[in-house]
């Protein structure tokens, strides 16, 4: 009985740490792009493109410090007609986009292959969001125009 008990114990210790490993094991990573959806497109001459004045510049930090620097162009397409309507907002927009833009670098988002294309569908998908919080059903879709990471 001496003998069988620690036997039993480690096997019942390993079982256990199993479970909570598989219990406890992260998310896969893979996005599969047929579950992100496409935004709806209007036939053509229904919206208009509106290119947003400056660049977002956005730090990355590893352990408090910043190892680089992401830099954006952002346009957005909006239905006929909007274009006055964005620049009358444009500050309110500016500070949604760079809010999920921070997050998104704060999440890891732009370290490694950051152009990847599943990463850059869930990013528009956020601007996206953000930008029709803050204009309604308008906006119809966040366009990045361009996008550098520049490494200290």
């Amino acid at each position: 009985m001496g003998k069988i008990l620690p036997l039993l114990l480690v096997i019942l210790g390993l079982g256990a740490g199993a479970g909570a490993g598989m219990m406890l094991r992260p998310a896969s990573e893979a996005v599969d792009a047929a579950a992100v959806p496409e935004p709806e497109t209007p036939p053509p001459g229904l919206s208009d493109f509106v290119r947003l004045n400056n660049q977002f510049v956005i730090p990355v930090l590893e352990q408090g410090q910043i190892v680089s620097l992401v830099i954006l162009s952002l346009s957005l397409e909006v239905v006929s007609g909007g274009t006055e309507a964005v620049y009358a907002r444009e500050p309110r927009i500016r500070d949604a986009l760079l809010q999920v833009l921070f997050d998104h670098a704060n999440a890891g988002g732009f370290r490694g292959t950051f152009t990847d294309g599943a990463n850059l569908m869930l990013l528009r998908r956020a601007l996206h969001e953000a930008a029709q919080r803050v204009m309604g059903r308008d906006v119809l879709d966040v366009l990045i125009a361009d996008i550098v990471r520049q490494d200290s």
